[in-house]
């Protein structure tokens, strides 16, 4: 009789600790999960045209942001999911609820500091000038009056506004250079990461990119979160310094735009 109270209070202190054990996991894991759009997922939003940083391989959505998204995503105990969207729809469906995190070379900048938060940056974003190999357009500062092409709304739209240039928009960077090419743009602005990543595959005959490094400093990438999931935005910040230690970032970056990019 002895040995089997014995054992059932064993059984009852190891059920007791076990529980104990699975509530705090389930506690550190619920705040996350309360914010999520789909519990268990991470939903990213990306363009998933825009080498290197998202795009598809034989129909596979593949890319440097594409990459860390997953590893970012597992170190938080979660699977990513992720939804292609146009750019023009990407912090519209973040503020609406659509997407958990939107990763696709976003840029941090006041305004955007006003309604959402970011994360760690991830890379430092270098601007380029992309013209024809012909042209007379050296600096940022000969952009003025003309024909310069950039995404709606990003950062190197504004960096052509700021420089007085006629902003033509287009987020495609492939079709904004057969624009140049075609004369119907004098030259567009864009990331340096971007341009060496499209000549490993592409011919840029016709062309050259001017590094503006020294007129305009680098820009911070990041991830971008609502305000309101502030659990989310922790726990990623958690698992990107965590693969930032252990090199897997820099790796990435080596992989896709062929150098470290992370400093």
């Amino acid at each position: 009789m002895k040995f089997w109270k014995k054992a059932l209070l064993t059984i009852a202190a190891l059920t007791v600790g076990t529980s104990a054990g699975i509530t705090s996991v389930s506690a550190a894991s619920s705040a996350v999960n309360s914010e999520l759009v789909h519990k268990g997922e991470l939903t990213i939003g990306l363009e998933g045209t825009y080498s290197p940083y998202s795009y598809r391989k034989n129909n596979k959505l593949t890319g440097f942001e594409v990459d860390l998204g997953k590893a970012v995503a597992k170190k938080m105990g979660l699977k990513a999911n992720f939804v292609p969207t146009k750019w023009d729809s990407l912090i519209a469906g973040l503020g609406s609820g659509k997407f958990d995190v939107v990763m696709n070379n976003i840029t941090q900048t006041p305004e955007r500091a006003k309604q959402y938060n970011f994360s760690t940056p991830y890379i430092k974003s270098r601007f380029a000038l992309i013209v024809p190999a012909d042209s007379n357009i050296k600096s940022l500062k000969d952009i003025k009056g003309k024909k310069i092409i950039a995404g709606t709304g990003t950062n190197n739209a504004n960096v052509v506004k700021k420089y007085k240039g006629s902003l033509t928009p287009n987020g495609d960077f492939a079709s904004s250079l057969d624009m140049i090419k075609q004369g119907r743009a004098a030259g567009t602005v864009n990331s340096r990461e971007a341009w060496y990543a499209y000549s490993k595959k592409n011919s840029t005959k016709g062309l050259k990119m001017i590094d503006v490094s020294s007129e305009q400093d680098p820009a911070k990438i990041s991830a971008l979160f609502n305000k309101k999931d502030t659990a989310i935005q922790s726990s990623y910040n958690k698992a990107l310094k965590e693969l930032q230690q252990d090199g897997t970032v820099k790796k990435l970056s080596e992989k896709y735009f062929g150098t470290d990019i992370t400093e």
